[in-house]
């Protein structure tokens, strides 16, 4: 059993939920950075690290209670395509965590911000083997790898996280069940560790690579430091049939951060719709009604999103 108090619980018992941030790499593009890079966002904390604890505030100050690194697309292997050594892409996850930190604490530091909250949380945010081909491949799943090889892309830069100040990890946007199953063996693994899982799925009933939400779910409930499980960077109007499925399978709290809707060019890198205006209040009682316990915003959704879906949460 972990060892450790799952570090959403204060939120759980005294607000009832927990808002997680929402698209990094959309609020960068907000500020003018140019993300079309194999990194993605995680170049940015290279060339500009300050953008990153810019963001990283803006996330806060309009309501988050848990923030991501700016490393979902960075792993390893793209690093060391970057020129890095593995002692620097080290580093590189270090320091991203570190200035979460730093932003976290800087923005509790001051007592107003402290006025009905809780000290907010830094999720290190790592996401599937397909996010590093850089490809699109993780709305897709389909690796053609086996379990080991996907062990292996994972394991290093889960072994930094489990030596950061990270206070949870936040697996996302894995669309593949052999993913979910190895990521499940690595946090069982880690028993002093805490995890969400959280999938990208292709329609009301299944994940992006065609296996039923509740199949990958119902595989992993046992484990007791996976703290939630969730669905992202996934259109809006699926949610609330992927969580009723979802809730016939476990009892663990369910988080939800949607895209805001519309096709993404893999290759142009770019969404080749406008973003849809979220009923996020309508959508959120429907989410509350199924058991959400967590929920942000993913791709195009920006921080005064975040804002909206705070003050939504609270208004019940």
């Amino acid at each position: 059993m972990s060892t450790a108090p799952c570090p959403f619980e204060p939120f759980f018992l005294r607000q009832g939920y927990v808002v997680l941030d929402g698209g990094l790499a959309s609020e960068l593009e907000e500020l003018g950075h140019d993300l079309n890079d194999p990194l993605w966002s995680a170049r940015v904390l290279l060339e500009d690290s300050e953008a990153i604890a810019v963001v990283h505030r803006n996330f806060l100050e309009m309501g988050a209670d848990c923030i991501g690194t700016a490393t979902y697309q960075a792993s390893f292997e793209g690093l060391r395509a970057r020129g890095l050594s593995d002692d620097e892409a080290t580093g590189f996850f270090q320091r991203a965590v570190d200035i979460a930190v730093q932003s976290r604490d800087e923005f509790w530091g001051d007592p107003t911000n402290r006025i009905g909250r809780l000290k907010p949380l830094v999720a290190a945010s790592l996401g599937p083997y397909g996010a590093f081909l850089a490809d699109g491949s993780e709305y897709q799943g389909d690796y053609g790898l086996s379990a080991a090889s996907i062990r292996a892309f994972h394991e290093g830069r889960w072994g930094v996280i489990l030596e950061s100040k990270a206070d949870v990890t936040a697996w996302e946007t894995i669309p593949s069940r052999l993913e979910a199953q190895v990521l499940g063996e690595l946090l069982s693994e880690a028993r002093s560790a805490h995890a969400w899982v959280s999938f990208s799925c292709r329609d009301g009933e299944r994940i992006c690579d065609g296996t039923p939400i509740s199949e990958v779910v119902r595989e992993l409930d046992d484990i007791p430091n996976l703290v939630a499980v969730g669905i992202n960077c996934t259109a809006p109007e699926h949610i609330t049939s992927l969580l009723c499925r979802m809730r016939t399978v476990t009892e663990k709290p369910l988080f939800v951060y949607p895209n805001r809707g519309g096709q993404y060019d893999a290759e142009a890198k770019v969404w080749e719709t406008p973003p849809a205006n979220i009923p996020w209040r309508q959508f959120i009682a429907e989410w509350r009604a199924n058991g959400v316990l967590g929920v942000g915003g993913c791709c195009r959704v920006g921080s005064a999103e975040i804002r909206v879906i705070r003050h939504a949460l609270e208004v019940g």
